[in-house]
């Protein structure tokens, strides 16, 4: 599990391993890593021309001491100075190890010239937006293509939420300390950021406000059968999915369910559209039964029944509340093991707010809408944002922009229903099943262009292969 913590945590886990180190010890734990991912960045260092841009905070010093490493390797260095409050004795290092030290005045030849520019404006610390001295540096090594590695974050961009309000530094790298930010996980900051390299210098935190699945995290969560399974002990889903008007959605759905860990998959719904399904699916039963779970919503259209999702939503059984389902969503009743999978423009419909509104506040309209309704809110996206009511949240960063899609929701809508009808909590169903999601994209587009269908089909090769068969 990857965990991103808030600054507040960051710096208190700083405070206390500083209090117990020798002065400095912390900074030129950080200078060396940083010196080494940008040398390994850059593949050469001797006669490498390296800019730095130097804020007044630790973060300046960071990347001033670790210039003054780079210098000694045989690299130009200069430090354009963007405060007069820049780290003192990081700039001596600098200047000692044959580095230069200017003004950012006239710098465009120098920008041009660089082969990388080292972001040490602002740490962790820093509100969204850039200076305008330091804004116009930045726009140089945009406008001449110089890549920029990020020290800890990218300047200007908000670290706690993920948010981009003002004006930031898009990163080519993005080099941190101690544990990965939230906005290293969370878009639009974590575009931002570029790849994000960690660098371990020991600190101690608590637990994270965010966390991100890695495989081995799949495989402890994923409920393989063992010798005693059947096909009911496995988990049954009801999929109350399609229409005449969308039957594909029927379909796309549950081929999206049986690429997933369940026993059986009952469909309910209009005949003509179970003749489609079991047609492409003939291990499907359609009509009504016991079930262990319910994926509501998905292609329902015209035919939208919601005193009949409201049931389902009171009654025992986990439910994963998908497209027009979403419409049968209150606030007035107890919703723990829902899952509800919108994207931003129906969240944004449920919060009564614009679409850009939630693209740009991503973490803070999924834990409101988490609240708000009592479920687990699984906000699709590049990057997919999981808030559970608890305040737990999760995010999957490894989707492909393949997966922008017709119907793609409707497979991953099958797949945590299968997930939550074989017993797992809706935010663990959401975590993995995003996860697998994405997996399976990556899988179907590594010759191009991508269908659901395709990634549904793709499901089983990418779970083996995660489990580690």
């Amino acid at each position: 599990m990857r965990s991103a913590h808030t600054v507040e945590q960051v710096r208190a886990a700083e405070a206390d391993l500083m209090a117990r180190l020798p002065e400095g010890t912390l900074m030129q734990r950080a200078a060396t890593g940083l010196a080494v991912a940008i040398s390994n960045f850059l593949g050469s260092t001797y006669g490498a021309r390296v800019v730095l841009l130097i804020g007044s905070g630790d973060n300046g010093g960071d990347a001033l001491y670790a210039g003054a490493r780079l210098a000694r390797r045989g690299a130009q260095v200069t430090a354009i100075l963007l405060s007069d409050k820049a780290h003192q004795a990081g700039a001596e290092a600098l200047h000692a190890a044959g580095g230069r030290l200017i003004s950012p005045s006239d710098v465009e030849g120098l920008i041009q010239g660089a082969d990388v520019v080292v972001d040490g404006i602002v740490g962790i610390g820093g509100r969204p937006g850039l200076r305008p001295d330091a804004l116009a540096v930045v726009r140089l090594a945009e406008r001449f293509g110089v890549p920029i590695v990020a020290v800890d974050t990218p300047s200007g961009v908000d670290v706690d939420t993920g948010e981009t309000p003002e004006p930031h530094v898009n990163a080519a790298l993005t080099v941190t300390f101690g544990t990965h930010k939230i906005c290293h996980f969370i878009d639009p900051a974590a575009t931002a950021c570029g790849p994000v390299h960690l660098i371990d210098i020991g600190l101690d935190l608590p637990p994270a406000e965010v966390e991100s699945l890695q495989t081995s995290d799949i495989r402890r969560l994923y409920p393989v059968p063992h010798g005693e399974s059947d096909k009911y002990s496995r988990g049954v889903l009801g999929l109350m999915v399609g229409s005449t008007q969308y039957p594909g959605a029927a379909v796309i759905a549950t081929s999206g369910a049986l690429g997933g860990p369940v026993g059986m998959v009952r469909y309910v719904g209009p005949d003509a559209v179970a003749e489609a399904v079991r047609a492409a699916h003939p291990e499907i039963v359609a009509g009504n039964g016991r079930v262990q779970a319910w994926a509501v919503g998905s292609g329902l259209g015209d035919e939208l029944d919601i005193p009949r999702i409201r049931e389902l939503l009171d009654a025992e059984e986990p439910v994963v509340l998908d497209a027009d389902g979403l419409k049968a969503l209150d606030d007035s009743g107890d919703h723990v093991d829902v899952l509800a999978t919108p994207h931003a423009g129906e969240l944004a419909r449920l919060l009564d707010v614009d679409r850009a509104t939630v693209e740009a506040e991503r973490l803070k309209h999924a834990r409101l809408a988490a609240e708000r309704y009592d479920v687990t809110v699984l906000l699709k996206g590049s990057t997919t944002v999981i808030a559970s009511p608890d305040g737990q949240v999760r995010v999957n960063t490894n989707a492909t922009p393949w997966l922008a899609t017709a119907g793609a929701g409707d497979v991953l809508a099958g797949l945590c229903g299968s997930l939550l009808a074989s017993g797992l909590t809706p935010l663990d169903a959401g975590s993995v099943g995003a996860y697998l999601h994405a997996a399976a994209a990556n899988l179907a587009s590594s010759a191009g262009p991508i269908t659901a269908m395709s990634v549904a089909a793709a499901l089983p090769e990418a779970t083996r292969y995660l489990l580690g068969g």
